[in-house]
């Protein structure tokens, strides 16, 4: 069986010291160990952005793609072959910037993979720009005065759009982390994993102690139900999307077994050998 050990390789993360980006890090490759999940049997895939970089620091398959192209591209792997684990990962700007369109599609379609969001509400890789998590009133190099736009909670944007699954972590909170990542995966259908993981290089407002002080751990909510859609839309908006655990959560089919003959011969065990006939039949069907 694998261990932590085997979901590691030889890469070291470029990541500037404190980044909470380590953590997500940790808690994947925690969580597909703890699973019993082997590295074969694992894909990542991400985006771009200092978070795009974790598909090449863990030893499984992956693919560093587009900016805001991971999960069409993650999508793509598990239907070539349903039998992987699929994981797409990305930063707020990558995933509800340049990504959002995407991102609304692949919950709308909810086929089975997991996305987990490092989100730290700037842009790091190109210096600290305003993203789409920034605070209103959020002042850096690009908006010196202070951000004149209003901040895009992904919590409430997924639960409009129809998600099955939806959780958030925090860095700091390594353990529960860990859960909510292994939970995700086990859910049979799209999971949004958002985790806040602060910038500790470009964003000086929300750092771990802002969290830590704004944040409502949900597993310490008595009588909390993430099974109850409109409650959980509640306790964001109460929350200000400021909230951990397992939001939502429901059971619905998911894309690919949907398909007619997929779930009896995935594609990945299918002859694709190219029959030179039928292929000159339907360059002819267009001629």
């Amino acid at each position: 069986m694998a261990t932590v050990k085997d979901f590691r390789n030889n890469v070291r993360p470029n990541w500037c010291p404190g980044c909470g980006d380590f953590s997500v890090q940790a808690a994947i490759q925690r969580a597909l160990a703890e699973l019993g999940k082997e590295p074969h049997e694992v894909a990542v895939i991400s985006g771009i952005g200092c978070s795009g970089r974790i598909s090449g620091y863990i030893n499984s398959y992956g693919m560093h793609s587009i900016h805001g192209r991971a999960l069409p591209v993650a999508q793509g792997v598990k239907l070539a072959n349903r039998d992987l684990t699929v994981i797409a990962a990305g930063g707020d700007g990558d995933g509800f910037g340049i990504g959002l369109n995407h991102f609304m599609h692949a919950v709308r379609r909810n086929m089975d993979i997991t996305y987990i969001v490092m989100d730290n509400q700037i842009y790091g890789l190109t210096k600290g720009q305003t993203s789409p998590t920034s605070a209103h009133g959020f002042k850096n190099k690009t908006t010196p005065e202070g951000n004149i736009e209003h901040s895009l909670t992904p919590a409430s944007v997924a639960l409009g759009a129809g998600i099955t699954f939806l959780a958030q972590g925090f860095s700091s909170d390594i353990n529960q982390l860990v859960r909510l990542v292994k939970e995700a995966i086990q859910h049979k259908g799209f999971s949004l994993l958002n985790v806040f993981s602060p910038c500790v290089t470009y964003n000086k407002l929300n750092t771990y102690d802002w969290y830590k002080e704004h944040i409502v751990n949900l597993d310490n909510v008595e009588g909390y139900d993430p099974t109850n859609r409109a409650g959980a839309m509640a306790k964001v908006v109460e929350t200000n999307g400021l909230c951990t655990g397992v939001i939502y959560k429901e059971e619905k089919p998911a894309y690919e077994d949907l398909i007619p003959g997929y779930k009896e011969t995935p594609l990945v065990h299918q002859d694709l050998t190219l029959d030179r006939d039928l292929f000159e039949k339907a360059l002819a069907e267009f001629a």
